[in-house]
């Protein structure tokens, strides 16, 4: 079993996922779990003792150090969960409370896991070793964990991984690829959105060559408010562009999905923001499959339902406080 995500804190979720990866290290299945020191800070110190205790290997990622302390910026953000090398499961949910519902209540989130079989498991397990190799310095290459996989359906996936450590934006690139390819719709989830130059360019230029361009993003339940600032304040264009933004109002919206063309779907780890892009480390599983594509869209369209269309005039009307607060906000635009 191997374990790699961002935020694992304290709690049911927490303890649960501590008890049943610590009974398989007991019954003799490998188990490695790798977690960011940041992301991570709210973790209960005995669920890793206990994990640990029953031979779990638990590792963070990018710990404090006197000596380089540029490297606390950068952080993984990755969420994934391999199985046996089989089953892999990826999307935007960490390990925590508030992860337990579906937008059931305030205090739970709305978000998008997948269970993935096939081929691009490997390639997932591979995004994994990606980290824990620079982690601890050890390679996991035996059948194990790359065991052969045959397909197991019809839908052609790929899951890929970036690190600025490698010096790609290979995240960014595929938003970007994908943005200029769209001949007809895009529906774009995000949970954190806050678009630079270039990426505002491409979307401003799909919905001008007729691209139906639709975003949904957080309303004021946000766990980031100053992230919330920061994206409202580059929507001038878009929103003159015609492309329509909701903010979903139930609860945080958590999601990390985009929809072209009703045939292609990106999901994982991955914020439309500069983080994500430039200085975290994320993971992604795309899909190309029009079945896929219509289920994913059928879910968007349900949380539109749950969420406000704010108009050019209103975003042009927003109070004196809120654009100087933008203002204020704006040289830390990179870092978000």
């Amino acid at each position: 079993i191997d374990l790699e995500t961002y935020i694992y804190w304290s709690g049911d979720i927490g303890r649960q996922f501590a008890e049943a990866l610590a009974e398989r290290a007991r019954a003799a299945v490998k188990v490695h779990v790798l977690i960011d020191w940041i992301g991570s800070r709210k973790v209960d110190s005995r669920d890793l003792a206990m994990m640990r205790e029953a031979g779990v290997e638990v590792e963070k990622y990018n710990p404090l150090v006197w000596f380089n302390l540029a490297r606390l910026n950068h952080r993984d953000h990755r969420k994934l969960l391999i199985v046996d090398g089989e089953i892999g499961f990826i999307g935007g949910a960490g390990l925590a409370d508030i992860w337990q519902g579906n937008a059931d209540a305030p205090n739970h989130w709305r978000d998008t896991q997948f269970r993935l079989e096939g081929p691009a498991v490997g390639q997932m397990q591979a995004a994994f070793m990606d980290n824990w190799t620079k982690t601890t310095g050890r390679v996991l290459d035996n059948e194990d964990y790359f065991p052969e996989l045959r397909p197991a359906g019809d839908h052609y996936a790929q899951v890929f991984f970036s690190s600025p450590r490698d010096g790609t934006e290979t995240v960014r690139l595929m938003y970007l690829l994908a943005i200029a390819a769209a001949q007809k719709n895009i529906r774009l989830s995000a949970s954190y959105f806050v678009p630079g130059a270039l990426t505002t360019e491409e979307l401003v230029d799909a919905s001008k060559r007729g691209v139906n361009v639709e975003i949904i993003v957080p309303g004021a339940k946000t766990d980031v408010p100053i992230a919330r600032y920061a994206s409202r304040s580059k929507w001038g264009p878009l929103l003159k562009a015609g492309i329509k933004i909701y903010e979903y109002e139930p609860t945080m919206y958590h999601c990390k999905v985009m929809i072209v063309d009703d045939v292609w779907v990106t999901v994982g780890s991955a914020n439309f923001d500069n983080r994500s892009f430039r200085l975290n480390d994320e993971a992604n599983l795309n899909v190309y499959s029009a079945e896929f594509a219509a289920e994913q869209a059928r879910a968007f369209e349900e949380d539109k339902t749950s969420a406000k269309l704010i108009s050019y005039k209103e975003w042009k009307n927003r109070g004196l406080c809120t654009k100087l607060l933008e203002r204020i906000l704006a040289p830390f635009r990179s870092q978000l």
